[in-house]
């Protein structure tokens, strides 16, 4: 039995189908999965689906791309969002370069107060990062976020770096990206970190492995990427399975 760290099946996507995704899950292996909020919108609806399933748990946070929403006010219900039971982990949160806007320093700012946040309430990270190393790194640091632990989602950036991160206590998130052939980066990633320091992640519907590449991902995908992993660090199939399953459970306190 799998966990899927990182999904998102609020998104528009699954309409058509979503219960009947969701309710394949547990007979093709999926033990449980976190649903991961990008908006104060989709946070919501993650706790939703957290209620409407046991399997399913919920992270609360704001991605990066849709800080320029938050303001004191809803920053407020956000922070009780986080309290609830179900909700394991603070995120999706971090820094994302890759387009103009929001501005840097409005996608600074709350990923700093959403690290105060996830320290407050004593709930792990799951930290979005994209063109935008050295200024997360450098927050994570400032934050001393490594009190706070969690999980560096979708990982690309260099090996040292994320040894550096493993050093502080975080988990690397490793997704469909390992399957590609162009994927030379990510593959030297895995190689070199821990498989106790690994967990799987499909970001649903985003990011589908080979041989699905292109399609609408779902969790039932984390079976390639499991696969891919085994090859690569050359252990077997079921080991990696056990170990990543044993590292998602800590990593959101998740031991029913």
């Amino acid at each position: 039995m799998i966990i899927e760290t990182h999904a998102h099946y609020d998104d528009e996507v699954f309409d058509a189908d979503r219960e009947i995704v969701l309710s394949s899950m547990c007979d093709n292996g999926i033990m449980y999965l976190v649903n991961v909020g990008a908006s104060l919108e989709s946070t919501a609806a993650s706790i939703k689906l957290a209620q409407q399933y046991s399997y399913i748990y919920a992270a609360a946070g704001v991605h990066p791309s849709h800080t320029d929403q938050l303001n004191e006010d809803n920053f407020e219900w956000l922070c009780e969002q986080c309290k609830k039971e179900k909700v394991v982990a603070v995120g999706e949160i971090g820094l994302d370069y890759h387009w103009e806007t929001p501005e840097k320093d409005v996608q600074k700012r709350w990923f700093g107060r959403q690290l105060d946040l996830a320290r407050q309430i004593k709930k792990p990270v799951i930290i979005h990062s994209r063109d935008a190393a050295k200024d997360t790194y450098d927050i994570i640091t400032e934050k001393n976020a490594a009190q706070i632990g969690g999980v560096i989602h979708c990982y690309s950036y260099s090996v040292s770096m994320a040894l550096d991160y493993v050093k502080m206590g975080f988990y690397i998130g490793i997704g469909g990206v390992v399957t590609f052939k162009n994927s030379k980066k990510v593959r030297e990633v895995v190689k070199a970190v821990p498989i106790e320091n690994i967990v799987l992640e499909t970001d649903s519907p985003y990011l589908a492995p080979e041989p699905h590449r292109g399609k609408r991902n779902t969790s039932l995908n984390l079976v390639h990427i499991a696969k891919e992993i085994a090859a690569i660090k050359m252990i077997s199939y079921d080991d990696v399975v056990c170990i990543t399953t044993k590292n998602a459970r800590t990593l959101y306190g998740i031991y029913q």
